[in-house]
């Protein structure tokens, strides 16, 4: 298995370093590094008390918990984040609580979301008068789903 090295700072001495739970999972925990109240329909920004050096070429996709999602209505609001290569600030995690009556507390500590990192293609953009056609044509939202 091909491994990338990413440089982690821990802005604080308690501050929790990401691992992978099991061997093979796709993505590392990332911690909560303050403890946040996010009351019924209200976002947040957790703080995770890291910074990265993610290379270039890669991405850091911030995603939620699917155990948090299930449980307390809590996942990521912009999912997925992504935390780009030049980006050296503090990673944070947009958390919005879905549930309608129960505040969620985040406790510091406390897995918060979960970050896999992916190669990033660029792209080279072409301006031509027309596109080649298709089968599917400019059919779109909902188009091949049931009438």
């Amino acid at each position: 298995m091909d491994k990338i090295e990413i440089p982690t700072q821990k802005l604080s001495a308690d501050a929790v370093m990401p691992r992978y739970a099991h061997e093979g999972d796709a993505g590392v925990d990332l911690y909560a590094a303050a403890d946040v109240t996010v009351r019924p329909g209200e976002r947040a920004l957790v703080p995770t008390g890291i910074k990265m050096a993610i290379p270039n070429g890669y991405e850091g996709q911030v995603r939620p918990k699917s155990g948090l999602a299930l449980r307390h209505g809590l996942t990521v609001l912009n999912t997925p984040g992504t935390v780009d290569a030049p980006y050296r600030g503090e990673v944070g995690v947009i958390v919005i609580n879905h549930d309608h009556n129960t505040a969620y507390e985040v406790k510091k500590g406390e897995k918060i979301a979960q970050m896999v990192f992916n190669k990033v293609e660029y792209a080279v953009f072409t301006e031509v008068s027309a596109l080649e056609a298709t089968s599917r044509g400019s059919g779109g939202y909902g188009s091949t789903g049931k009438r």
